[in-house]
C-alpha cells in the first residue's frame, strides 16, 4: 500500500472510498465533513445521523454507498468520540482501526481520507498527520510472505489537506510517521519469521548491513576471550554458534551517549529444562527486544538523533543437547560476579547480563535494555502493559513520560532488595532464578548486579506485550514491535 498526502480537497480525488469523521454528540457537521454532508445533500446529516443513528461514538463507522457519485462510490463516516477525550493516541488508534475496516471492505483499492484532529479539533497538523501514518501502517501490516495465495489489498492511502499552511507541516509528520512505521513494521516481520530462518548469524547478517558508523560481530572465540561466560554458556547446547552484534551511530556533535540493548534469544527451548509443548510454540518471539533495537538502528540515521547511540545483541539459542549448559553449573560474567544456574529456562537475564557489563565498557551516559524476560511480568500486566525497573527514579519517569506521549503502556515494578532474597546462593554470587513469587522484579534485582550504581538504567519487560493473541488498542493480533516508538522519542529527545 502507498502512502501519500496532497494539497487538495477531499472531494477533487477519485476515489473508491472517502473517509471522514465525527465527533460524538454531532447533529450538524462542520468542517471537511461539513462540506461532504452539503455536496451530497445532506445524507450525513439527514440519514447517517438522524435517521441510522450513527453517534459519532469513538473507533465506530458507518460505510455509506454512494454509487452515483462522480468523484466516489463509498464513504466510510469514523467515529472520533467524545471531543474533551481526544487526543494525538486516540487518533493512532483511530488511523489502525479504519485501516482495518478498510480491508475488509470489498472493491476498494484507492482510499482518500481528510486529515483528522487538524480541522474542528484544532490539533497540530504535523502530530495528526503522524499519528495517521503510524495507526494506517500498523493497522494494515500482514505477514504472508509463506502464503501461497496472497489476498489484495488497497493499493494507495491519501490524506487530502486543502489548507495549504497546514499542508506544510502535516507533510513533514506524515514523513515521519511513514518511517515510524516501517521502523515497527519491519520488527514485526522479523519477530513473525519462524526461527529456522532467524539465527544468530542471520541477525548478525542483518547488522553488518545496516548503514552505521561501525558495526562489530563478535563471534565464538572472542565472546570466549571477552570472558562472556553467562553468555557463552547459554549457547553451549545449539548447533547455532552465538554472535555478540555491537551497532553503532555517532553523530558529528552528539551530546549525550545511549546503550540500548535488546534480548536476542532466537530460539528458547528452555535448555535442559525443557518447556512444555505449548509454551514452546511461541518461542521464535524470544528475540523481540533485538529485534526492536535492530530496527531502531536500521533508520536511525534517517531519523538524526544527536545522540550517540550503541545497540548490542546478545545473540543466540537455548537448546537442549549433549553440551547444554546444566542445572548447579556455575558460571562466571564479565564482571567477574559468579551465578548458579538454578534452571536453564531463566537463560536470558544471563545473556543480558554479559551485554550490560559489555555496555559498561563504553561509558555511556544511560542504558536501556528490552527484552521478553519474566513470565511473571505476563502475569501481573498482562498484554496491556510493559514493566519498567530501574536504579534511577529521575530516568525511569523520563522514559515513562516518553512512553506516555507516545501511546505506549508502561508500568513502574518496584525493585525492594527483598526481592533478591531468593536469588542468594549458597555456593555462588547469586542464582539465576528463585521461586514464582516475585519473579519480574527479582530478575531486574539480577540484572541489577552487572550495572554501576552511578549509571542510569532501565529494564522494559516486554514479555506480555511483544507478542499479544488479540487486537490491543491500536495494535492487531501478532507482533507489536512495542517499545520503539518510546525508544525512539527519548534518543530524539537527548
Amino acid at each position: 500500500m502507498e502512502l501519500k498526502i496532497k494539497n487538495i480537497s477531499v472531494t477533487e480525488i477519485k476515489s473508491d472510498l472517502l473517509i471522514v469523521n465525527l465527533f460524538e454528540g454531532t447533529t450538524l457537521p462542520g468542517g471537511a465533513t461539513g462540506a461532504v454532508d452539503k455536496e451530497l445533500s445532506g445524507l450525513i446529516s439527514d440519514f447517517v445521523i438522524k435517521k441510522e443513528g450513527f453517534t459519532g461514538e469513538f473507533g465506530k463507522t458507518y460505510l455509506l454507498a454512494v454509487p452515483n457519485h462522480k468523484i466516489f462510490t463509498k464513504i466510510l463516516i469514523a467515529g472520533l468520540g467524545k471531543r474533551d477525550e481526544f487526543d494525538l493516541n486516540r487518533l493512532r488508534i483511530l488511523a489502525s482501526k479504519i485501516i482495518q475496516k478498510v480491508i475488509q471492505t470489498d472493491n476498494v483499492k484507492n482510499v482518500v481520507s481528510m486529515l483528522h484532529g487538524a480541522g474542528c479539533a484544532g490539533f497540530d497538523p504535523y502530530g495528526c498527520a503522524k499519528v495517521i501514518a503510524e495507526g494506517t501502517m500498523i493497522g494494515s501490516f500482514t505477514f504472508d510472505k509463506y502464503k501461497s495465495e496472497v489476498k489484495e489489498v488497497v493499493k494507495t492511502f491519501t490524506v487530502a489537506e486543502i489548507d495549504k499552511k497546514n499542508f506544510e507541516k502535516a507533510s513533514e509528520g506524515f514523513a515521519k510517521g511513514i518511517l515510524t512505521g516501517e521502523t515497527i513494521n519491519y520488527a514485526r516481520e522479523l519477530i513473525t519469521e519462524p526461527a529456522q530462518h532467524v539465527t544468530p548469524a542471520f541477525l548478525a547478517e542483518i547488522a553488518q548491513s545496516l548503514d552505521l558508523d561501525e558495526i562489530k560481530i563478535y563471534e565464538k572465540v572472542d565472546i570466549d576471550h571477552m570472558q562472556m561466560g553467562a553468555f557463552s554458556a547459554v549457547a553451549q547446547g545449539s548447533v547455532h554458534p552465538p554472535k555478540f552484534i555491537h551497532m553503532e551511530y555517532i553523530p558529528k556533535k552528539a551530546k549525550k551517549k545511549i546503550v540500548i540493548i535488546g534480548k536476542g534469544i532466537t530460539f528458547d527451548a528452555g535448555g535442559l529444562d525443557i518447556k512444555p509443548a505449548a509454551s514452546m510454540l511461541t518461542m521464535k518471539n524470544d528475540m523481540s527486544g533485538a529485534a526492536v533495537v535492530l530496527s531502531i538502528m536500521r533508520n536511525i540515521k534517517k531519523f538524526k538523533p544527536e545522540a550517540e547511540v550503541h545497540a548490542l545483541i546478545a545473540a543466540c539459542e537455548n537448546m537442549p543437547g549433549g553440551s547444554s549448559y546444566k542445572p548447579g553449573d556455575i558460571v562466571t560474567a564479565m564482571n567477574g560476579k559468579t551465578i548458579e544456574i538454578e534452571n536453564t529456562d531463566a537463560e536470558g537475564r544471563l545473556t543480558l547480563a554479559d551485554a550490560l557489563c559489555y555496555a559498561q565498557q563504553l561509558n555511556p551516559d544511560a542504558i536501556i535494555d528490552i527484552a521478553t524476560l519474566t513470565g511473571a511480568c505476563m502475569i501481573a500486566l498482562g498484554n496491556v502493559a510493559s514493566g519498567i525497573m530501574g536504579n534511577n527514579e529521575e530516568f525511569i519517569k523520563k522514559i515513562l513520560k516518553c512512553a506516555k506521549e507516545e501511546g505506549e503502556r508502561l508500568w513502574q515494578m518496584p525493585m525492594y532488595p527483598e526481592y533478591f532474597e531468593n536469588l542468594k546462593s549458597d555456593v555462588a554470587d547469586m542464582k539465576n532464578t528463585g521461586g514464582r513469587g516475585g519473579g519480574t522484579m527479582a530478575a531486574a534485582l539480577f540484572l541489577n548486579n552487572f550495572i554501576q550504581k552511578d549509571t542510569p538504567w532501565v529494564h522494559i519487560d516486554i514479555a506480555g506485550t511483544a507478542v499479544i493473541d488479540r487486537a490491543i488498542l491500536e495494535n492487531t493480533k501478532g507482533a507489536t514491535g512495542v517499545g520503539i516508538r518510546t525508544l525512539l522519542n527519548y534518543i530524539m529527545s537527548e
